[in-house]
């Protein structure tokens, strides 16, 4: 007789529950009289509760509803949004002090701004000069490119006589436009050429990274327009606000609420025209009139700023410094910053200074000048002797734009977070202990054809074929295994491995249609696959993406093959910078001989998921030629290692790496040859000795070792702070548990369903408790509104939970089959918030109305309305 502690343990977002239970074990005979039983049995008898408690977590509540929403947000979101930004100063500074460095060795800087300049081409003292601004022996500033600023007062005399008059003059800041704009075409000194690049370094765009960019069939079409407004006139009233119609000089009218009549007839506006597209083709409605929305872009509205500003840059076929320029001449009230010209992407400046530099080393020598390029890069690269090589044949124009100015720091690899392999590890010899280690290799990414193989096999060594149906002896039986009638052969089962590496994903459907398994009279699936029936299954994803891509280009199937598929995969994933990635497809497609549509196809393919499988690639490679069948299967891809350990379970030989349940799985495979198709456990055991258990497991017999842990334990590895927070938490608890109450037998630990879940999981169960509060608040609305005389129905009961749920249910087989306009979308949103005034009798009955005209009785075809349905 024993007594045992038992310690439980609730783990929650914000607390930590826990009771130590003791009980009294004690071994009776067994009298059952079977004898495949063991003799003895333990019986265990509940005492009572020695001790419990909770230990509250201090967590802010918006941490916690972050959580809840899906939100995987730090706690040190705040000091990490104040880093970036730090950081971003210190790249322009970095940017800066190279580019300074190499506009030294051209003797483009002045004086007075090079005098401040250490060595390394940062600024001595806290000094930060203005380049174009010197002070006198007097003491007075002075603008060193009077003569410039001189031409660009004669641009706005002819073009702005009237400002100036009377000796007025324009800021001196706005000579940078209009040099931008002459050197286009005309030479500028070498000192002006360094003001430029300055600026084009403190403001050079935003940089669109891949998988950023818009759908290829997007739903709607937005499209930017300056339109004049014909007429104004009012439309409806809303409480305090009255909507008024603007009839725009297209014929289209925008609806927009105002507290009083605007006066704005005549004026030209911008505004933003929605287009709601079918497979790339404007949607119509049932007159035939293609659905449009309209409104106004608002300053909050950020993208679709800079997509107008963009649209205005590109219709005036003006370089970006062209257009600022043009504008102010022609309105020199024009705000610049934020107004005129917003964020734009990238290629708008990189584009002009490209033409800026390659006009000017027509004038300037030091722009062609090769000893004075290596030189340069010599004073940037002086210990990086490889990278020298490999930029030796650029130029300066390379140096200066894309090597200094519009050059993007590749992000940084988090290979730490990636999971380690648990079964490959990688052998080291550290110097510094004098040792021999063992790294483990990381997991490889799930979209790695060597991982989409391996995932179709283990599909198909699990797949089974059941028919629902079938007479056995003369007897008729429910859900008879059939899958020896359609997999006979191991060519059998290569043909279904080549229909399934075609696809991107397989449902029951698909797969039964491959078999020629037809529906029934009653239109049933006389067959079943043994996973769940209405759910799609991945197959090659990659390689069904880089097939249809193909196909749109051109470009057959067959050429496709494994090496191709995997050196494509390489570049996709590999390559994030767009231009660069466009580059490296033409190479691949010249190689190949696939021409410009291909690249043109895969330079708008998206980024793969940054996911990761369980095995490492080398562990895959080890496994795979066990899991392959018929024409797939080679001995020669068999490991040596494998090979070795397969030889000793057909001899019987003595290994103590190999278990008996393997020697038992494997006593009929008595030769090479067959060992193929092999179930992923068993390919595991047969070439590591293990499948699931763990390689290596820490034990901790006291509170010592957790104190050593939690020592080691490195604060911010785990990916989400609250359930690292959690998991400390519960240490020390445990710890000091142990620590007061003496030594405990068993942990038994239970898990809060939000912590067991992902941040998708979370966010799907709010979006979910969300539309169920919405609807519940649409459903009284609309079931209160109906006992007004109008509605014409009787014996409404708001709070009835049965005549809810009849509602509920009419209600979604409506919206199931039904498309909303625009008008109905409003009504419905309004019906559905908190705040239930905002919808009107008038409104809701237009609801009601709009529900009856849409439900059909499957039965009959006709319309049930709502005074019947109740």
């Amino acid at each position: 007789m024993a007594i045992k502690k038992i310690l439980g343990l609730d783990l929650g977002t914000n607390s930590i529950g826990w009771a130590i239970v003791k009980s009294e074990v004690e071994e009776i005979e067994n009298t059952d009289g079977n004898e495949s039983e063991p003799r003895k049995k333990t019986k265990e008898t509940f005492l009572g509760i020695e001790a419990a408690g909770s230990r509250i977590i201090p967590m802010d509540a918006e941490i916690l509803g972050d959580f809840a929403k899906g939100n995987s947000i730090s706690q040190t979101k705040a000091r990490t949004e104040k880093r970036g930004i730090r950081r971003l100063y210190e790249r322009h500074a970095l940017r800066r002090e190279r580019l300074h460095r190499v506009l030294d060795k051209m003797g483009a800087l002045p004086k007075h701004y090079a005098d401040t300049l250490t060595r390394y081409g940062q600024f001595a003292d806290h000094q930060e000069p203005k380049l174009p601004w010197r002070m006198t022996a007097e003491g007075k500033w002075e603008f060193i490119f009077q003569d410039t600023y001189n031409e660009m007062l004669e641009d706005f005399r002819t073009a702005q006589p009237q400002l100036m008059s009377g000796g007025k003059k324009i800021p001196y800041d706005w000579t940078i436009y209009y040099l931008r704009k002459k050197a286009l075409s005309k030479p500028i000194g070498k000192e002006e050429l360094a003001w430029i690049l300055l600026n084009f370094n403190r403001k050079r765009g935003y940089n669109q990274a891949r998988g950023e960019e818009s759908d290829e069939t997007p739903t709607k079409l937005e499209e930017y327009a300056s339109l004049k407004i014909m007429k104004v006139e009012e439309a409806e009233k809303k409480g305090k606000n009255t909507y008024y119609n603007l009839t725009l000089e297209n014929g289209l009218v925008y609806n927009a609420k105002f507290t009083e009549k605007p006066q704005i007839e005549g004026e030209t506006r911008d505004f933003i025209i929605t287009t709601d597209l079918d497979k790339g083709n404007p949607k119509k409605n049932k007159d035939g009139e293609e659905i449009r929305s309209i409104r106004m872009p608002n300053d909050e509205d950020w993208t679709l700023q800079k997509k107008k500003t963009e649209h205005d840059i590109e219709a005036s076929q003006k370089t970006v410094g062209q257009f600022i320029y043009d504008a102010l001449l022609a309105n020199p009230q024009q705000k610049i910053i934020g107004k005129l010209v917003r964020v734009i992407d990238r290629t708008h400046y990189k584009a002009e200074l490209n033409a800026i530099l390659n006009k000017q080393k027509e004038y300037i020598a030091e722009l062609t000048d090769n000893d004075l390029y290596n030189e340069c890069i010599n004073e940037l690269y002086h210990s990086n002797e490889d990278y020298r090589k490999q930029i030796a044949n650029r130029d300066m124009i390379y140096l200066l734009q894309d090597n200094i100015i519009f050059y993007q720091r590749p992000l940084k690899s988090k290979k730490s977070n990636i999971a380690d392999c648990q079964f490959e590890k990688h052998t080291y010899f550290d110097r510094d202990s004098n040792e021999t280690k063992e790294v483990p290799i990381k997991c490889i990414s799930r979209s790695y054809p060597l991982f989409q193989e391996f995932r179709i096999w283990q599909f198909i060594s699990n797949l089974k074929i059941i028919e629902r149906k079938k007479l056995v002896n003369g007897r008729l039986k429910s859900d008879v295994d059939v899958t020896n009638e359609y997999l006979r052969t191991e060519d059998d089962y290569a043909d279904l491995f080549d229909f399934l590496n075609d696809k991107e994903d397989i449902n029951q459907e698909q797969l039964l249609k491959f078999y020629n398994i037809k529906k029934n009279k009653d239109k049933e699936l006389t067959h079943r696959w043994n996973y769940v029936e209405d759910k799609k299954y991945p197959c090659n994803e990659t390689r069904g993406a880089f097939l249809k891509r193909m196909k749109k280009a051109g470009i057959d199937n067959s050429l496709l093959t494994a090496e191709t598929e995997e050196r494509l995969w390489h570049i996709l994933y590999s390559v994030t910078d767009k231009r660069e990635l466009t580059a490296a497809l033409k190479t691949f497609a010249d190689k190949r001989g696939f021409g410009q549509e291909f690249v043109t196809q895969f330079a708008k393919f998206p980024p793969f998921d940054a996911s990761y499988a369980a095995y490492s690639a080398k562990a895959l490679k080890k496994l795979l030629p066990l899991m392959r069948m018929g024409r797939y299967w080679s001995e020669e891809a068999i490991d040596a290692n494998t090979k070795d350990r397969i030889q000793k379970l057909i001899d019987t030989e003595v290994d103590e790496t190999i278990s008996n349940r393997v020697r038992e799985k494997t006593k009929n495979l008595t030769t090479l040859q067959q060992y193929r198709g092999l179930p992923v456990w068993l390919a595991s055991y047969v070439v590591y000795g293990r499948h699931s258990e763990a390689s290596n497991i820490e034990r901790w017999t006291d509170e010592a070792d957790i104190n050593d842990f939690l020592f080691r334990f490195k604060q911010h590895s785990m990916r989400n702070p609250i359930v690292e927070q959690v998991v400390t938490e519960t240490l020390r608890v445990v710890r000091d548990i142990y620590r007061r109450y003496g030594r405990i037998d068993e942990v038994h630990i239970e898990l809060a369903r939000d912590m067991k879940k992902n941040a998708e999981e979370r966010k799907k169960d709010l979006n979910r408790t969300l539309d169920n509060e919405n609807t519940n608040m649409r459903i009284k609305l609309l079931l209160s509104e109906m006992k007004n005389p109008e509605f014409e129905v009787e014996d409404v009961r708001p709070f009835s939970p049965s005549q809810q749920e009849i509602l509920r249910i009419y209600e979604d087989n409506v919206l199931k089959n039904a498309e909303l306009d625009e008008k109905m979308k409003a009504i419905f949103k309004r019906m559905s918030s908190t705040d239930a005034k905002r919808a009107t009798r008038s409104e809701v009955l237009r609801y009601k109305l709009w529900l009856d005209q849409k439900y059909k009785s499957p039965y009959t075809g006709e319309t049930i309305s709502l005074s019947k349905l109740f």
